[in-house]
């Protein structure tokens, strides 16, 4: 029998992160990170700081990324077009969610 350990850590969307903690809690390098910052795919909160410093909503995109790295051996480039695409689906789920709320119950 094989026992698996994990490490959970709860952070709420207030929750500030540095470039070197958003690295060690995604799997992501920092370079990795600083490329995807570049692309638009995880912004900081104030781009104009010298330090970056990222809310917790961009952990999740992060490891995101890290788990298409590592599924799908992406580059940098690839995984940052695959970031965009994804949150674009999920707009898109969201306002097709929000159209059928306004429809009447027996055209659903």
């Amino acid at each position: 029998m094989r026992i698996e350990m994990s490490e959970m850590l709860w952070l709420d969307q207030h929750h500030e992160l540095s470039l070197t903690d958003l690295a060690e809690l995604s799997g992501l390098t920092e370079a990795e990170l600083r490329e995807l910052v570049e692309c638009g795919v995880i912004a900081p909160i104030d781009p104009n700081s010298a330090e970056r410093i990222f809310s917790a909503d961009c952990l999740v995109t992060a490891r995101t990324a890290c788990r298409l790295r590592n599924d799908f051996e992406l580059d940098t480039q690839g995984l940052a077009l695959a970031l965009t695409l994804l949150d674009r689906i999920h707009e898109l789920e969201a306002q097709l969610r929000e159209l059928h709320a306004h429809l009447p119950r027996r055209i659903r």
